[in-house]
């Protein structure tokens, strides 16, 4: 079955101010859609491959093209209006993701300063994320390279930080993209990947 780009759960322009129309509507039909296409053509061509060296050959493309289809739809998942807004954006309510986050970070501030931080930190293009660490169930804070989806850890949050995200709005000030996509995270959905890394189970 092929790979099909996922509807945005809000309108392109939902985000604003915080990440711009233009950017949304490029990042999703464009560099979103890129992905699935070349996915599905890597996908095919791995099908038809008859000996190693050929199906070895596939393999980055599928990782690569894999990963950003992948991530990017974690991303929109990931994203809601802001409160300003009416939205739930930006909003962290009671609740066992909260109280995670004060006991691995000691408050919501602090998440945000160290995950930009070490966000901010990555050399040339990649993801930043929140997740639960399998063996301690414990939130950490990680980051992988280009479109390599988290692996290692059960995402939370991802923050794509790659400048089709946030470049046309932001230029290379990442640290201002980074400070204000905060105000549209989608907390209840996090906290729902949170629940089910944790418990096993769906809320």
């Amino acid at each position: 079955m092929s790979h099909t780009l996922p509807p945005l759960p809000y309108e392109y322009d939902a985000l604003e101010p915080y990440i711009s129309v233009e950017i949304m509507k490029l990042h999703h039909t464009k560099h979103h859609q890129t992905y699935v296409n070349s996915l599905n053509l890597a996908e095919a061509a791995y099908a038809q491959a008859s000996t190693p060296k050929e199906r070895i050959a596939l393999q980055a493309a599928l990782k690569f093209n894999g990963g950003g289809h992948i991530n990017h739809s974690l991303f929109w998942q990931n994203m809601a209006a802001s409160s300003e807004r009416g939205g739930i954006g930006g909003v962290l309510k009671d609740g066992p993701l909260k109280e995670a986050i004060v006991a691995s970070f000691g408050s919501l501030d602090n998440l945000q300063k160290e995950f930009n931080t070490t966000t901010a930190g990555i050399q040339g293009s990649g993801w930043g994320w929140l997740g639960v660490n399998p063996s301690t169930k414990r939130l950490e804070i990680v980051t992988t390279a280009n479109q390599d989806p988290l692996l290692t850890h059960a995402p939370v949050i991802g923050v794509d930080i790659w400048e089709h995200a946030f470049y046309l709005q932001y230029k290379n000030v990442k640290a201002d993209y980074l400070n204000a996509i905060w105000h549209v995270i989608n907390f209840e959905e996090a906290q729902k990947r949170f629940v089910e890394a944790t418990t096993g189970s769906k809320l």
